[in-house]
């Protein structure tokens, strides 16, 4: 891969990890928000950022996954689907259980964490590619 294509890629996958912090955030929320005493409910514009973080999750994902093979992508579209898909409205998550929103949430965090690998392999092929780079160009200089 070349180092400009590697670059977008980091670039697009770091965007993504922090959209991905982001519906965490929403989770917490709604979890809080669901054991405060007066249940207050959210706004509009709270339910908007919601489905726009799941959107953008949705879309970024197919940019990030075009990059590999489809036969080898680094990361499951289904693994992320099945912690996004049940969180359909941030009203709506107050009203998960506490079992299954663990279960998301645990979800959550071996995705976070496998997005951060990912990351850390790109970063560190594109330090390959950049000391071959400088190798190179001290080798011509002889």
């Amino acid at each position: 891969m070349k180092t400009s294509k590697l670059d977008d890629l980091i670039s697009q996958i770091e965007i993504y990890i922090e959209n991905w912090k982001q519906l965490n955030h929403f989770i917490n929320l709604a979890r809080e928000r669901r054991s405060a005493q007066d249940k207050k409910y959210f706004s509009p514009e709270e339910e908007s950022q919601f489905l726009d973080v799941k959107s953008l999750l949705a879309q970024q994902l197919e940019c990030i996954l075009s990059y590999f093979p489809a036969e080898t992508p680094p990361i499951s579209r289904e693994e992320i689907f099945n912690v996004i898909t049940p969180l359909t409205a941030l009203r709506s998550t107050i009203e998960i259980n506490e079992a299954t929103l663990r279960g998301i949430e645990n979800q959550w965090h071996k995705i976070f964490i496998q997005l951060q690998s990912i990351l850390g392999q790109l970063k560190v092929q594109r330090q390959k590619i950049k000391s071959k780079s400088l190798f190179s160009i001290f080798s011509k200089k002889k």
